[in-house]
């Protein structure tokens, strides 16, 4: 309980008070490695806030393959966010990689801090400017880097990465083939 207060206060000012009300009506799951915590076709009604652990955000195309287009770690807040703020399915999966611990965050929770808590706003807002940034950022890189570049940047975005997460999720996440990352670490020694 205390990495998510810690995590809060380091964003907003919030009381005791406020945070225990915020914090009542979540609850503490454990998922195993490729345990799924959501899925696409269900409308999203949590927030996930990890405190240990590292959870894949995948998408299927339209013949079924997987594309790994997101990591998020310790401290991270995850969801599949425009459909439990427009109320419609899903489409990503969220999948644990690793055993993850996450205090689950019930719709009712986040309306209530919305409404209730004096900057809780601004926690929402702060939250949405992070994955604005995040999502806004592997656009420009999928488009303006090269797979190398990609590369060399993945360990900034997700310190460690590389030792926790099998090699065909990270071809995957930087858009090409195993066999090319396997080139590109060969290549330049990695």
């Amino acid at each position: 309980m205390e990495s998510i207060k810690q995590v809060i206060h380091s964003m907003i000012q919030a009381s005791d008070r406020e945070m225990n009300q915020f914090l009542e009506d979540s609850r503490v799951a454990t998922y195993q490695p490729y345990e799924v915590l959501a899925e696409p076709g269900v409308i999203p009604e949590s927030i996930f806030f990890i405190s240990h652990g590292l959870v894949r955000v995948i998408i299927a195309d339209q013949a079924g393959d997987e594309h790994t287009i997101h990591f998020a770690l310790e401290n991270q807040f995850i969801a599949d966010y425009s459909g439990f703020i427009l109320r419609q399915p899903g489409l990503y999966y969220l999948q644990a990689l690793e055993e993850t611990q996450v205090f689950i965050l019930p719709r009712k929770s986040i309306e209530w801090g919305y409404s209730n808590m004096q900057e809780g706003q601004k926690l929402g807002r702060l939250i949405a400017e992070f994955y604005f940034i995040y999502h806004d950022n592997r656009i420009k890189n999928l488009y303006a880097r090269t797979p190398l570049e990609r590369y060399n940047a993945l360990a900034e975005v997700f310190p460690n990465i590389h030792n926790r997460v099998p090699q065909h999720m990270i071809a995957s996440y930087l858009g090409i083939t195993p066999v090319h990352l396997s080139r590109l670490k060969k290549n330049n020694r990695y």
